[in-house]
C-alpha cells in the first residue's frame, strides 16, 4: 500500500520593511505582478497543501494590490524585531494536517514551482527532518522543517531564521543540489533589484 503524499505548508515571509531599498520592495515590479505577487504565483502552482502569507510593513497596501485569493493571509506586528517573529507567526496557522513547513522569502521571485516541487519531492522520500537547498555549495532557499521541529522554530528570537537550527540538527539535513542560482537570488536592495530586471 502507497502511502500518502506528505502535506507541506508553504510559508512566504513577506512582513520586512527593505530598509536598505527604502522602499516597499515587496511591490516592485516584476514580469505582469511584482517581486511577492511572483513568489505567491510560483507557490500556488507548486505542489504545496496551503499557502500562507506573512505580512507587516504596508500591509494594507499589499492586500489592496496583489492577488492572495487561494493564500491565508497573516499579520506580523513585531516585524521589526526580526525575521524569527515572521517564521513563528506563520507557524501559528499551519493546518494540523500537515506535516512540514517550506519557508519561502518574499523577494526570491525566481525560485519556481518546478524548484520547490524538487525539495518536496525530496522531503517525501527521504526521513530527514530538514531539507536545504544548496548552489555551488551555498546554502539557499526555500527550506522544508517537519513538525517535530517547530517547537524549536518557537523559541528562536532576533533576526536568525532558522539557521540556529541548522546547526543543532546538522547530522539530520537532507541537502538537494540545484545547478540553477535562483536559490541564492534574493532582493535586499535596489542595486540587487537592478541586476535582476537586467539579467531577464
Amino acid at each position: 500500500m502507497t502511502a500518502a503524499p506528505k502535506k507541506i505548508a508553504g510559508i512566504i515571509l513577506a512582513a520586512g520593511s527593505g530598509s536598505r531599498m527604502g522602499r516597499t520592495k515587496q511591490l516592485l515590479p516584476f514580469g505582469k505582478t511584482t517581486l511577492l505577487g511572483q513568489v505567491i504565483q510560483h507557490a500556488k502552482a507548486s505542489r504545496l497543501h496551503d499557502i500562507i502569507v506573512v505580512l507587516g510593513h504596508d500591509a494594507d497596501k499589499i492586500c489592496q494590490t496583489l492577488d492572495l485569493s487561494g493564500t491565508r493571509v497573516i499579520r506580523n506586528t513585531a516585524y521589526a524585531k526580526g525575521q524569527s517573529t515572521s517564521l513563528i507567526k506563520g507557524l501559528e496557522i499551519v493546518s494540523p494536517v500537515c506535516d512540514a513547513a517550506m519557508f519561502l522569502l518574499g523577494d526570491q521571485p525566481l525560485v519556481t514551482a518546478t524548484i520547490i516541487n524538487r525539495l518536496v519531492d525530496a522531503f517525501e522520500t527521504s526521513v530527514a527532518p530538514i531539507v536545504i537547498p544548496y548552489c555551488n555549495g551555498i546554502r539557499g532557499n526555500p527550506v522544508i522543517i517537519a513538525r517535530p521541529l517547530f517547537s524549536h522554530l518557537a523559541s528562536l528570537s532576533a533576526d536568525t531564521g532558522a539557521r540556529v537550527l541548522f546547526e543543532a540538527f546538522k547530522t539530520s539535513i537532507r541537502k538537494v543540489l540545484f545547478q540553477d542560482d535562483a536559490i541564492l537570488v534574493d532582493v535586499d536592495t535596489m542595486a540587487d533589484y537592478e541586476r535582476l530586471i537586467s539579467n531577464r
